[in-house]
């Protein structure tokens, strides 16, 4: 009982301590998948063109290329979360970044579409490896009063990945005025994660995941080495509590080795399709409009008279580039909605903007015609679309499941959670060109809101499923448990 209270002790004062220059440090830190994310997205989607110019690929290579990336992610995910959850943050945030590395130094020498599409696939899977991992090891180091503004300005970071490619990406091609500048671009790819791969050396071990292990003195160090509190005592607090294991799921043991099982029992079932499905579906519009953007925007004539694949591309960066603007500022506004509105009531909401977003550039399309759309309404529509997203399921999406499972299952239902996603996000950029290639760029638009009105419906149902919205943002946690009394797994802080 003893060793259980100087738990409980040591997980108050890293609930209770003000945000500190150590926080800040380990949050930027994080930020590595989502902003390299970001930054690989865009980065694609400014080097298709190019690409089309130096391997003649058709619509169904550049769907794989764009899908290449995401999928990567899925197996990422799918192995990132259960591993941390088995061998500690720490080591899988080290790995991911040397994944990335190479995924992109074999882009750089890539010589034909397919060695290209090896390197994004495997530039993929450390960006899936780290989107679990991350966002654990954010909601687990963070002080609860700052822990949900915290997750919004993690997955902000994608956004500022986007808008640090559209720089480098500019000012690579002002410099490379040939269609072999998308090697350029490669390069920086690489470059990246070793910035991370750096800071994260000197990071220390998740504080809750060593305790749920039973290492309770290296968790005291950690503490010590990111709050202000006397150390003495928490080495006190941590031999006191020796090697008990701090146990906050109502799940077996078993659960160490076989988290994936435990998410769909009967006590996780319906918090891990939360998680899941509306990820999922957020991702096929978000990363299908994304990742095209600039080819979007070429197909709907922005910009005046080109000449020439390369300054084609720089104009329609200039565009895309415009547009994510409104990403950060939905990013931005996610900090002042999610901590007074919960996560729900936004992501229905922002599910539904999107869609509106979408059907505001189908009746620019139509109104005007393929040939003389409203550029005013255009980029209404794209600034609808992105607004929505950030304020709503872009940033909703990703925080929840750090913040739905318990500490034993929160690697394992992220990870899953992401790599739903991602399966979601290489199906939107497989069949995005295909579709508009054989229907039409009215098609794309319709689909993707179609898509965006099914994560309304499907978030709406599954929140009245798990007992409302309310009861759900109310006893949510970073040590979230099931209560124990109803099937509707609805949450309560341990």
């Amino acid at each position: 009982m003893q060793q259980t209270s100087q738990q409980q002790a040591m997980l108050a004062m890293l609930d209770r301590a003000p945000m500190g220059i150590a926080h800040y440090w380990l949050f930027l830190l994080s930020t590595g998948g989502t902003m390299l994310g970001g930054v690989s997205v865009f980065t694609l989607g400014v080097a298709l063109p190019l690409l089309v110019q130096s391997f003649a690929i058709n619509a169904a290579m550049q769907g794989l290329l764009g899908a290449a990336l995401l999928a990567g992610a899925v197996p990422g995910a799918a192995l990132g979360g259960p591993l941390a959850d088995r061998f500690g943050r720490k080591p899988l945030m080290l790995i991911d970044t040397l994944v990335m590395m190479a995924g992109a130094l074999i882009a750089v020498f890539a010589g034909d579409a397919t060695i290209l599409m090896l390197g994004l696939f495997v530039f993929g899977v450390g960006v899936g490896i780290d989107y679990p991992v991350s966002s654990t090891y954010v909601a687990e180091w963070m002080p609860a009063a700052a822990r949900s503004r915290i997750m919004v300005a993690t997955i902000t970071f994608q956004a500022v990945g986007f808008m640090l490619a559209a720089a480098l990406t500019a000012a690579i091609l002002a410099v490379v005025d040939a269609t072999d500048a998308w090697r350029g671009f490669m390069a920086t790819l690489a470059a990246l994660p070793l910035l991370f791969l750096l800071g994260r050396l000197f990071t220390p071990e998740s504080a809750r995941w060593l305790m749920s292990r039973g290492r309770n003195r290296e968790a005291a160090r950690s503490i010590g080495a990111v709050i202000a509190a006397d150390r003495a005592k928490l080495a006190e607090m941590g031999a006191a509590a020796a090697e008990a294991v701090h146990l906050v799921a109502k799940t077996p043991e078993a659960v160490k080795s076989d988290g994936i099982a435990a998410l769909f029992g009967s006590a996780y079932r319906r918090r891990t399709w939360l998680a899941c499905v509306p990820w999922f579906l957020m991702d096929i519009a978000s990363y299908g409009i994304g990742l095209f953007t600039p080819m979007l925007l070429a197909d709907l004539h922005f910009g005046s008279a080109r000449s020439g694949a390369v300054l084609a591309d720089f104009s329609e960066i200039g565009g895309s580039s415009l547009i994510d603007i409104f990403l950060l500022v939905g990013f931005l506004a996610a900090f002042w909605v999610i901590p007074r509105y919960g996560h729900l009531r936004p992501q229905v909401y922002g599910f539904l903007g999107m869609t509106a977003g979408m059907l505001v550039l189908v009746a620019a399309l139509w109104a005007g015609g393929p040939a003389h759309p409203s550029v005013a309404v255009i980029f209404a529509g794209f600034i609808l679309f992105n607004l929505a997203m950030n304020v709503g399921p872009h940033s909703t999406t990703f925080a929840l499941p750090a913040e739905l499972f318990p500490t034993q299952l929160r690697g394992a239902g992220s990870g899953f959670a992401s790599a739903s996603a991602k399966v979601g996000a290489a199906l939107g950029a497989f069949l995005l060109p295909i579709v508009k290639a054989e229907y039409g760029l009215s098609a794309v638009l319709l689909l993707v809101a179609g898509v965006s009105l099914l994560g309304a419906l499907v978030t709406a149902v599954l929140v009245e499923e798990l007992g409302g919205a309310a009861s759900l943002e109310q006893r949510h946690g970073p040590d979230a448990q099931p209560a124990a009394s109803d099937g509707k797994a609805a949450l309560r802080s341990a």
